[in-house]
């Protein structure tokens, strides 16, 4: 039988790669953002891309996170106050990662799902149109 510090490091591990994800994305999206203000040199693109760059390393962090709150229940002694808090820890982290998964998608899942191409290319279309500026509006028609 494999040892309980095994478990223990392995959850551990979870939880180092987890914090990692975050803060290496935090870096990674503020880099993107100043790419991008710099090339697009509209303040709205790179606003957006770092929103949704940080919303995403979250996201992944949080996933991470919830692993290692599993490996570390699963492998403990069985009370039902370990469960309990279980169930908090990954309700509050499921909330939190369903209310990110809204805001960097602008759209619920359940109305993501009914959205077809044709409303999809159109919603695309229009926020493309509505990022541009006057002038490359004009060079449009």
């Amino acid at each position: 039988m494999i040892d309980k510090g095994f478990f223990e490091f392995v959850a551990q591990t979870f939880e180092v790669v987890g914090v990692s994800a975050m803060a290496v994305g935090f870096i990674v999206a503020f880099v993107l953002a100043i790419r991008s203000g710099i090339t697009t040199r509209t303040g709205r693109t790179a606003f957006k891309i770092l929103r949704d760059s940080i919303g995403l390393s979250i996201l992944l962090g949080l996933e991470i996170l919830v692993a290692a709150d599993l490996v570390r229940t699963v492998t403990s002694t069985p009370s039902i106050t370990d469960a309990v808090v279980l169930a908090i820890v990954v309700l509050i982290r499921t909330v939190l990662s369903f209310s990110l998964q809204i805001e960097i998608e602008g759209v619920a899942p359940w109305k993501r799902a009914l959205m077809t191409s044709p409303q999809l290319i159109a919603t695309l279309a229009a926020q493309s149109r509505a990022e541009q500026t006057p002038a490359e509006q004009e060079e449009a028609k």
